[in-house]
C-alpha cells in the first residue's frame, strides 16, 4: 500500500443530524470531496464526505451513512487520510511530509545524522524529527535556514545543524533592582 497522506481531522457534533466539524490539511479545504473515500489511519475504515460547508475555521461536513448526533459524536478524534497518489502533483521545491518521512538526514558536511521520524507542527511553525542511529531524537525547525536542501529523488535532507546558544552569564542574570523595581518577584 502505498504511503496514506492526513488531510483531515473530524472535531465534535455539530447539530442533530449527524454534522460534524471538519478540520481539513488541504490549501483548497473541499479538495477533500474531490479525493473520494477518505480511510482512517489503520485503512479498515472509509468515510466518504456527503456534504460540506464553510464554517468560520474549519468545514460542517457530513459523512454518508451517519445520520444521527450519537454516530457523529463517535467519530470525534478521526484522522482522514488518502493514498499519496491521489493527490495532486507538487510543484518544484514543494513537497509533501509523508515525502519526507524515512529519507537520509544528513549535515551540511555529509556526516550522516539519521532519518527524518516525522514532521510536527505545534502551532509555531513545522519541527523536523530525526531519529539517530543511536540516542534521542532530534527536533528542528524545519526552516530553510536548518534544512537548506531537500533531495527527495536522491532520498536526503541536508541539515545545517543550528549553533548552541550561549547561556547567560550568571553574574548577568542577578537582579539588582529594589523589591518594587524592575523584575517581578
Amino acid at each position: 500500500m502505498s504511503a496514506l497522506v492526513c488531510v483531515a481531522r473530524i472535531g465534535a457534533a455539530h447539530g442533530v443530524r449527524g454534522a460534524v466539524k471538519l478540520w481539513t490539511f488541504t490549501e483548497d479545504p473541499f479538495a477533500v470531496r474531490r479525493y473520494g473515500p477518505l480511510l482512517a489511519k489503520d485503512g479498515k475504515r472509509q468515510f466518504e464526505v456527503a456534504t460540506a460547508r464553510e464554517a468560520k475555521d474549519h468545514l460542517v461536513a457530513t459523512f454518508k451513512g451517519v445520520t444521527t448526533r450519537d454516530e457523529a459524536e463517535r467519530l470525534n478524534g478521526i484522522e482522514l487520510y488518502v493514498a499519496r497518489e491521489k493527490l495532486p502533483a507538487t510543484d518544484e521545491d514543494e513537497y509533501y511530509h509523508a515525502d519526507l518521512i524515512g529519507l537520509a538526514a544528513v549535515t551540511t558536511a555529509g556526516a550522516a545524522l539519521g532519518r527524518v521520524l516525522a514532521i510536527h507542527n505545534f502551532g509555531a511553525g513545522d519541527i523536523i524529527e530525526i531519529a539517530p542511529p543511536k540516542g534521542t531524537t532530534l527536533l528542528l525547525p524545519f526552516s530553510n535556514a536548518v534544512v537548506p536542501e531537500v533531495d527527495i529523488n536522491g532520498g536526503r535532507v541536508v541539515i545545517a545543524l543550528p549553533q548552541e546558544i550561549d547561556g547567560e552569564d550568571e553574574s548577568e542574570g542577578l537582579s539588582t533592582s529594589r523589591p518594587g523595581e524592575g523584575r517581578d518577584p
